[in-house]
């Protein structure tokens, strides 16, 4: 193999283990509101959907607009285009047309990213109405503009042609309840790729946007594990993220070990799955034999940077999707924590060992 050859095969492995995280941990997000519908309540979930958005909202909000290079333009004109370009790097579809500077309108169309596939079918219109409340609804009042709101003219969870709205700056100060407003019987006008901004790409490399794709699906379940325990507490919190997690990491680990190129069963097939999962996250995480187990070894936590202390329970839930993933790997295999960094220890640390009784 040339040096041009093994950078190549160096950089395809890359992505696909950037795309691996990517997919898991977005079919993790979008299976946690599911199971709170399903498991909890309507109410429940819209909820966690309002908490996890206002919160993703106040933290990336005002910072992207600046790294995005949007300061300064008009507010309707700003939030359309932040909305449009974060979340076309986000791996979301999206459309922008530039009306007036007072009135500007983006659309999701479908297939919606948060609601993968089928389950646009279990998603009532209360809970993606609190993202917009979360999110949409807050620009005018970070931009300290109290002018600034949204109008929502369509909701694909309706069975309309996709997520739809305008930013508007009225003419005079909007009341809280007026700062999300719905208008079914508007609709936008057409889209032309050719008039949408566009972001640098000597500012975002190719490399940067495929980071960009999987920190997009980490982030939420970084921001929605908290809010989910708190909302419902450790208890029924814990195990409705759990179950989820578990449910994910089974259904999603033939797919992912694919895109990592791991084959086969046995404990060395899980370790290099669980290794090389860790690595596609930006952990340094490594595994050796010893005896008859095998030592699996984390010592950073990518999905928490930042995050002083996790909150209780978020480490068992994300356990939970690797516990899943195991149990579809080879039945046969237990996988034991020995160590965790998030209390104190200096590493996360999992044993594989041959059950005794089978699962």
């Amino acid at each position: 193999m040339t040096a041009q050859q093994a950078v190549a095969t160096t950089a395809g492995a890359t992505a696909a283990g950037y795309k691996a995280v990517e997919t898991l941990y977005h079919a993790f997000f979008t299976g946690l509101i599911l199971t709170v519908i399903t498991r909890h309540s309507v109410a429940g979930a819209a909820e966690l959907m309002f908490r996890t958005y206002r919160r993703q909202h106040l933290e990336k909000f005002l910072p992207g607009l600046e790294k995005l290079g949007l300061l300064g333009l008009p507010h309707a004109v700003a939030a359309a285009q932040y909305h449009y370009l974060s979340n076309q790097m986000g791996g979301v579809g999206v459309e922008y047309v530039h009306e007036t500077d007072r009135k500007v309108w983006i659309r999701y169309p479908p297939p919606r990213w948060i609601w993968h596939g089928t389950a646009i079918c279990a998603v009532p219109s209360e809970v993606n109405r609190a993202m917009l409340r979360g999110w949409h609804a807050h620009n005018g009042v970070s931009l300290g503009n109290p002018r600034l709101g949204f109008v929502c003219t369509k909701q694909t969870v309706d069975g309309q042609p996709g997520l739809e709205g305008y930013y508007c700056e009225y003419d005079r100060d909007l009341a809280p309840e007026d700062r999300l407003r719905f208008a079914p019987d508007e609709a936008g006008p057409y889209f032309d790729p050719a008039k949408a901004p566009r972001v640098a790409e000597r500012d975002w490399p190719a490399e940067r946007l495929q980071k960009a794709l999987r920190n997009y699906s980490l982030d939420y379940i970084r921001v929605v594990l908290p809010e989910l325990l708190a909302l419902f507490g450790p208890a029924e919190g814990g195990h409705l993220a759990g179950i989820a997690a578990r449910q994910i990491g089974m259904q999603y680990q033939p797919e992912t070990a694919g895109l990592l190129g791991v084959e086969g069963d046995g404990m060395e097939a899980l370790a290099d799955y669980l290794t090389r999962m860790g690595r596609a996250q930006d952990d340094d995480t490594d595994w050796k034999r010893d005896g008859d187990e095998i030592v699996i070894r984390q010592s950073t936590w990518r999905l928490m940077r930042g995050v002083a202390r996790p909150a209780p329970g978020v480490f068992e839930a994300w356990n939970a999707l690797w516990e899943g993933a195991a149990s579809v790997l080879d039945r046969r295999i237990e996988l034991k924590v020995t160590q965790r960094r998030d209390l104190g220890d200096p590493v996360f640390e999992w044993r594989l060992a041959q059950r005794r009784r089978p699962l």
